[in-house]
């Protein structure tokens, strides 16, 4: 039986300018210039002026735009809507906040290299193999990661070929042409499925008659459990070698490398991307000035041929084609000014909250040393700016200042705080800056123990207890004291 009722319901629905401010605000200098190149293709109502052609004088452009007036057209939508009429072209225009417009225009942003993939099969084209055992070859090639390591099973890859490229084989045949055909490619160490057989891949193609890499390349097979754990003591004992052996033989071991497709890609143009700082922060005369890079304040405005199309579309109004057109070019006058009004909000809101930052870290950017940051975390940038924690969030997210103590990545300058003997709140990050100086300077025969830290930074005033050395010692990626020994 149907029933008739009535329900209330509060509800929060975000509008799509909002929708579209957000996405703005999250992205990087790089990303946001791609983002602008796409909005200028896509809406040719939309204009980005340049340098030569902005409008110096803003008052009196105002007043000759109130003296001239405004014509109204009669049609069957309000066109005057549409035109903007009510507003000069220069409120509708974003303006720069920096001056450094010309600072990273020459930065080269991006540069290609041949991938892994194609280097190997370059060479696997050179050999003498049969057709069928070439694209197992090629298969697992393409199986390859970034660092040039087959992570895969074989037996997974024999199914794959079986299924995808009507190849029928067995696991031995795919073992046999990785081991003799992939892995002899180069760079020594390729197709690997290990960190162990990398190694040992790279050391087999030395002299094998030099002492070291004879001894290297025996532990590396035989002791690599003792070399991982660094038992140093028991690798002597057990080839009857002297500490000066085992330290050239360790000294050819730190040659290798772990990684050898770091240079490549797999399957795709390798793409170097710079760093472009997204807050550009001068100190002069102990001021500390924070602006935006030029590239994030693109200066846009509505395009006045659009408006002109749509006044002279507008004028005939029994025209059901001119009417549709009207309509399309009113659509895409209203997003650009949409646009603009969201990349001056962008704007306004990446300046506050450097600006805020600046103001809570301003002995950090005027001496650069990491141990005069504050404590801060987003809600006290949140409380200065009166945005909302999420706001802020977007905001440092994978950015950059370009500051005189170098490049900054903003989430660092954010940190928890803890109360050290004086009853002082002190950084986080300033305890780690601590803690990572007293591991450089101690004696890498014997490594001080979570235990023995917790000790000396006692003596400094930082009463921590060894679970959080141990966190903190692990978040700045310093092993253990066994890890950290050496001979």
């Amino acid at each position: 039986m149907l029933k008739q009722h009535l329900q209330l319901k509060l509800g929060q629905k975000l509008a799509p300018q909002q929708i579209q401010l957000m996405k703005l605000i999250q992205l990087h200098t790089l990303e946001f210039e791609e983002e602008l190149e796409r909005e200028l293709e896509e809406n040719p109502a939309l204009e980005i002026v340049k340098e030569d052609s902005k409008e110096d004088d803003f008052s009196s452009l105002e007043e000759a735009y109130q003296d001239e007036g405004t014509e109204s057209i009669e049609t069957d939508f309000d066109v005057n809507e549409y035109l903007y009429d009510d507003e000069p072209s220069y409120k509708t225009a974003s303006s720069n906040y920096s001056p450094d417009d010309e600072e990273f225009d020459n930065e080269s942003l991006l540069t290609e290299g041949q991938s892994l993939y194609d280097y190997l099969t370059e060479q696997i084209h050179l050999i003498n193999i049969s057709e069928e055992d070439l694209k197992i070859a090629e298969y697992l090639i393409g199986n390859l990661d970034t660092d040039g390591y087959l992570r895969r099973e074989i037996k997974s890859i024999v199914d794959d070929l079986a299924f995808s490229q009507g190849i029928y084989t067995t696991k031995e045949k795919v073992d046999d042409i990785l081991e003799n055909y992939v892995q002899k490619l180069d760079p020594p160490g390729v197709g690997a499925r290990g960190l162990q057989e990398c190694l040992l891949l790279q050391i087999e193609k030395k002299v094998s008659s030099d002492k070291a890499v004879s001894l290297a390349a025996n532990i590396l097979r035989y002791q690599f459990d003792a070399l991982t754990n660094k038992h140093y003591n028991k690798i002597i004992q057990k080839y009857d070698i002297e500490e000066e052996d085992l330290k050239d033989a360790l000294d050819e071991i730190s040659k290798l490398s772990p990684k050898v497709g770091g240079n490549f890609d797999t399957q795709t143009i390798t793409i170097n991307q710079e760093i472009i700082p997204d807050f550009v922060i001068q100190v002069k005369d102990g001021m500390v000035i924070p602006m935006l890079n030029s590239k994030n304040a693109p200066t846009l405005r509505v395009s006045e041929e659009y408006k002109d199309i749509l006044t002279t579309y507008s004028h005939d109004k029994n025209s059901s084609e001119h009417k549709q057109a009207a309509l399309f070019i009113k659509q895409k006058l209203d997003a650009a000014k949409w646009y603009i009004d969201a990349i001056n909000q962008r704007q306004n809101t990446l300046l506050q909250t450097i600006t805020a930052i600046v103001k809570f870290q301003k002995g950090y950017f005027i001496t650069g040393d990491e141990k005069s940051l504050k404590p801060m975390i987003l809600k006290d940038v949140a409380d200065i700016t009166g945005f909302d924690i999420s706001t802020i969030s977007r905001v440092v997210k994978s950015k950059y200042a370009d500051t005189p103590n170098g490049i900054v990545y903003l989430k660092d300058l954010f940190s928890d705080s803890l109360t050290n003997d004086d009853g002082e709140e002190v950084s986080t990050k300033e305890i780690k800056t601590h803690l990572q100086e007293v591991i450089s300077k101690e004696n890498k025969r014997k490594p001080l123990t979570d235990d023995a830290l917790v000790v000396i930074l006692k003596e400094q005033g930082y009463n921590i207890a060894r679970r959080t050395i141990a966190k903190y010692r692990e978040q700045l990626n310093i092993p253990v004291a066994r890890l950290r020994k050496e001979l």
